[in-house]
């Protein structure tokens, strides 16, 4: 006996550019619906029909209504905006990654900016002035990333992708990470450890890199106790979660200077609705060590060309009756 096409319903933004290429890559019969993803009627109106739900939230009212859910399906990492408790029982949660690739060339790429005051001297020859130590005494040498420890706080998909990069620039390197499981040796770093040692970790590195994730443990894991052990020429690249880094003592730390400059990719508040709105009640847009980037750091096509084909391949899985891919959890 043939098993019935499956209804799949796309509600991620980032997905639509893509959607020929995704229904291509659907098994034969598969109905698909592309409901505008922040109108939230039209993704309610399409849940009640749906086997599988391709989206970054699903809330408990979109959970109740949705009865025939089979899988639900993030087009990233995150999972942390499904209400598993509200999904129907058996329903599995699955995820994808490939993020990494383009994460590390942003906090590659940001450290450099930072640490070498591209930033400092773009602004200053905007106004005709050089800004360099060949043409100004007073202007300061810098250092390039074979002279830099870089410290990761978090060392999953991000922070391993992360130092490869920097690593092929001849830096050190040094990790915490919950567990303590991270093998220094075989990842080519000088030590690792858990989040005990966090302090030496800051103490120690030039460039730290953000990217645990956030949970109860790692909300204000840095603070200001942690950012006033930082150097005062550190760089912090943040690509974790906004509120692993508390949003005062950052604020403050950059503005004192206590640390020397920040990217922050990953923020406190996000638009409602529509492209704007402020990414923080304090305004970092007025200090002038501070790289703000609106949580792209992860957003190129490539990214989101191999999300769809873990995806679609997991679609297929279900309606093969195979086991599924990166199943994350399945609700009871």
């Amino acid at each position: 006996m043939t098993p019935d096409p499956l209804t799949v319903v796309v509600a991620d933004p980032n997905l639509r550019p893509l959607r020929a290429e995704f229904e291509a890559a659907l098994p034969a019969g598969t109905v698909v619906s592309w409901p505008e993803p922040r109108d939230t009627e039209a993704v309610e109106a399409a849940v009640p029909y749906a086997d599988v739900l391709v989206a970054g939230q699903c809330t408990a009212r979109t959970a109740a209504l949705a009865t025939r859910l089979r899988l639900v399906h993030t087009a990233g990492a995150g999972t942390d905006k499904i209400d598993l408790t509200a999904l129907p029982p058996g329903t599995r949660v699955a995820n994808t990654f490939h993020h990494e690739d383009a994460i590390a060339e942003y906090a590659v790429s940001a450290a450099i900016l930072l640490r070498r005051g591209f930033l400092r001297q773009h602004d200053a020859l905007r106004r005709a002035v050089w800004d360099s130590p060949a043409h100004d005494p007073h202007s300061p040498w810098m250092d390039s990333l074979s002279a830099a420890t870089i410290g990761f706080v978090g060392f999953g998909h991000i922070g391993a992708r992360c130092w490869q990069g920097f690593r092929a620039f001849g830096a050190s390197g040094v990790a915490v990470t919950r567990r303590g499981e991270v093998d220094a040796a075989a990842e080519g770093l000088t030590w690792s450890g858990t989040i005990d040692d966090l302090g030496a970790l800051l103490d120690t590195s030039d460039v730290v890199v953000v990217s645990a994730p956030l949970t109860p443990e790692t909300t204000g894991l840095i603070g200001e106790a942690e950012l006033s052990r930082m150097r005062q020429s550190a760089v912090l690249v943040h690509v974790g979660r906004g509120p692993v880094v508390d949003e005062d003592a950052l604020y403050e730390g950059l503005r004192t200077h206590t640390i020397g400059a920040a990217a922050l990719d990953v923020w406190y508040q996000y638009p409602t609705s529509g492209h704007t709105g402020a990414p923080s009640r304090h305004p970092f847009e007025t200090l002038d060590n501070v790289l703000m980037t609106p949580h792209s750091s992860g957003l190129t096509r490539q990214t989101f060309i191999r999300r769809a084909a873990d995806i679609t391949a997991n679609i297929g899985r279900l309606a093969g009756g195979e086991p599924l891919r990166n199943v994350v959890a399945v609700a009871r």
